[in-house]
C-alpha cells in the first residue's frame, strides 16, 4: 500500500472528524478510515457523542469482514482503556487489522498505550502521518485541553479595515458580509461554548446562537456563557429557550475558564466586546484569533480590542498568521499568538 493511499485516507479521516467537532466533548473528535487488504476504503467513522462508539468502532462496523488484513488510518492513537466504551485498540486487534496508522499519539495518560497494545499483538503500527495537519485541525482544542487543563479560546471578531467594531452611534449590523455571517454560524455550531460580556448583551441584545444563512437555528447550539455582574433584563434573547445559558459573575477570565473546564467545556469562542477581549489578552488566555475584516471604513467608533496590556510598541502582541482566505468580500484571518514582551 502506498504512502499516497494512506495520506488520502488520513485526510478523509480528518474530514470525518471535522463533521463531528463540537459534539464529542470532553472526548476528542476522532476520525478513522479502514482500508481493506487491497487499499480500498472499506469503512469510515467518527467518534459519537459521549457514551457512543468511538471512530474506530464505527469504521469497523461499516467495514465488516473487509477489515481483516487491512489498515486502520486514525487521527488519534487508538485508546487502550475501558471507559464508557471498550478499548479501541482491542476492537482493531479483534477485527484482524494488520496495520494501524495514526497521526497523533494520545497525550492523555488514562487512555494512551494503544500503540503498544497493538504492537504486542503483532499489528504494524505507524505514528505521525499528517500530524501537524491533524493537530492544528479538529484535535487542536482537545489537545490544548489535555495539555493545559483549560478550554481552548478562539477570539472571533469582525471589524472594518480601520479596526472599528461599530460606528460612532454604536450600530454594528452588519460590518461583515452575509457569507461571513453564515460561516460564523457554522463555527459557532462546532464550539462547546460562546462567551460574551454583559456589556455586549445589554448593548446588542445578543442571542449568541448558531444559525444558518436563512436565520434558522442550527440543530446544535453551544452553551451560552455571559461574564459580568450587571443584571440582564428578563426577556433578553440570551435568556430564551434556544440554548442553555450560564451566568458567571465577576470579570476574571481565568476563573471563568476554570469553571467551564469543570463542566467539560473544551473549545470556546470569545465574542462580544472589546473590554472582555482585552481582559482575556491581558490574562494571556487567547489561543487563536479568527478575524473577519470587511472592506469598509468608519473613521470613528469603538475599536475591536480594548486595553490588552500594551503600553508601547515593544509590548505589542505578535501573531503568526496560519491562514488568510476570502469570505465573500471580507478577508478571513486565522492567527495564533507568538509572544508579547513582559509588561513593565
Amino acid at each position: 500500500m502506498t504512502a499516497e493511499v494512506e495520506a488520502r485516507a488520513m485526510r478523509a479521516a480528518i474530514a470525518a472528524s471535522e463533521r463531528v467537532r463540537g459534539t464529542t466533548s470532553p472526548n476528542p473528535p476522532v476520525g478513522c478510515v479502514i482500508l481493506d487488504a487491497r487499499g480500498e476504503v472499506a469503512g469510515t467513522g467518527a467518534t459519537s457523542p459521549p457514551g457512543g462508539p468511538h471512530a474506530e468502532v464505527n469504521a469497523l462496523g461499516e467495514a465488516g469482514s473487509r477489515a481483516q488484513g487491512g489498515t486502520a488510518v486514525v487521527t488519534l492513537e487508538p485508546c487502550a482503556h475501558t471507559g464508557r466504551t471498550p478499548p479501541c485498540a482491542e476492537a482493531l486487534r479483534a477485527a484482524g487489522v494488520a496495520r494501524v496508522v495514526h497521526a497523533v499519539s494520545d497525550p492523555n495518560p488514562s487512555a494512551a498505550g494503544g500503540a503498544e497494545v497493538l504492537r504486542a499483538a503483532g499489528v504494524d503500527v505507524h505514528s505521525g502521518l499528517l500530524r501537524d495537519e491533524v493537530a492544528k485541525g479538529p484535535l487542536r482544542a482537545w489537545l490544548h485541553f489535555v495539555h493545559t487543563g483549560r478550554p481552548h479560546v478562539t477570539w472571533k471578531y469582525a471589524a472594518t479595515l480601520d479596526g472599528r467594531s461599530a460606528a460612532a452611534d454604536g450600530t454594528s449590523k452588519w460590518i461583515s458580509s452575509a457569507e461571513s455571517r453564515a460561516e460564523v454560524g457554522r463555527v459557532r455550531a462546532a464550539m462547546d461554548a460562546i462567551i460574551a460580556g454583559t456589556g455586549t448583551i445589554l448593548a446588542d441584545d445578543a442571542q449568541l446562537t448558531a444559525r444558518d444563512p436563512g436565520g434558522a437555528l442550527l440543530d446544535r447550539q453551544p452553551l451560552r456563557v455571559v461574564i459580568g455582574d450587571r443584571e440582564i433584563p428578563p426577556g433578553s434573547r440570551v435568556l430564551d429557550a434556544a440554548a442553555e445559558t450560564v451566568r458567571l459573575p465577576g470579570g476574571d477570565p481565568a476563573a471563568a475558564l476554570a469553571e467551564l473546564a469543570r463542566r467539560g467545556v473544551v473549545d470556546v469562542l470569545l465574542e462580544g466586546g472589546p473590554t472582555l477581549a482585552g481582559a482575556f489578552w491581558r490574562a494571556r488566555l487567547v489561543d487563536r484569533v479568527l478575524a473577519y475584516v470587511a472592506p469598509a471604513l468608519l473613521g470613528s467608533g469603538p475599536a475591536a480590542l480594548g486595553d490588552a496590556g500594551v503600553g508601547s510598541i515593544s509590548q505589542a502582541w505578535r501573531l503568526r498568521i496560519e491562514e488568510t482566505t476570502m469570505s465573500g468580500p471580507d478577508v478571513r484571518i486565522s492567527a495564533v499568538p507568538i509572544s508579547a514582551a513582559p509588561q513593565d
